[in-house]
């Protein structure tokens, strides 16, 4: 599993920073702020994205995609519970390997190996499958919301 540690913090940040998102690194001794699920998992308040050193890439990134993919009132005040319906989880998953190509030395392909390995759970039996084969509601809601072109290109807008 391809940890923050495994990649240059900068790229980490420079990604983030497109979508006026900021990254914190928090010691592995302590809680991870704002995290839903505890341990090495990422968290979430507001506009910033807390992780660690131990913190898989693919946390980090879903956690940066339900920032990017929820309403402006709700990013405003979300705190650890990014809620959303199903649609807008299904467009978090994707957009999380869309952007996985946009940091050097991860790219879709070791992302969605990590995010099987970890135990994301699509329909068609894998995350590749799901991408490729089963995510045309995720595509849709990622382009009426302009979060994606009409190509599949990240526009590196956040929702409004």
């Amino acid at each position: 599993m391809q940890t923050v540690a495994d990649v240059r913090g900068s790229a980490l940040e420079s990604l983030l920073c497109r979508y006026e998102l900021q990254l914190i690194l928090e010691s592995e001794c302590a809680a991870i702020t704002g995290s839903f699920w505890g341990d090495s998992e990422a968290g979430i308040v507001g506009h910033t994205i807390y992780v660690s050193n131990d913190t898989p890439i693919h946390s980090l990134l879903h956690e940066a995609c339900h920032a990017i993919c929820m309403t402006g009132e709700r990013r405003k005040d979300v705190d650890q519970n990014a809620g959303g319906d199903d649609l807008e989880e299904s467009a978090v998953c994707y957009l999380q390997v869309v952007l996985a190509d946009h940091i050097d030395t991860v790219g879709r392909d070791r992302l969605m190996q990590d995010m099987d390995t970890w135990g994301y759970s699509f329909r068609l039996g894998s995350t590749r499958a799901w991408f490729e084969r089963d995510a045309d509601d995720a595509i849709e809601f990622l382009t009426n919301q302009g979060l994606l072109t009409e190509t599949g290109e990240a526009t590196f807008k956040l929702r409004a």
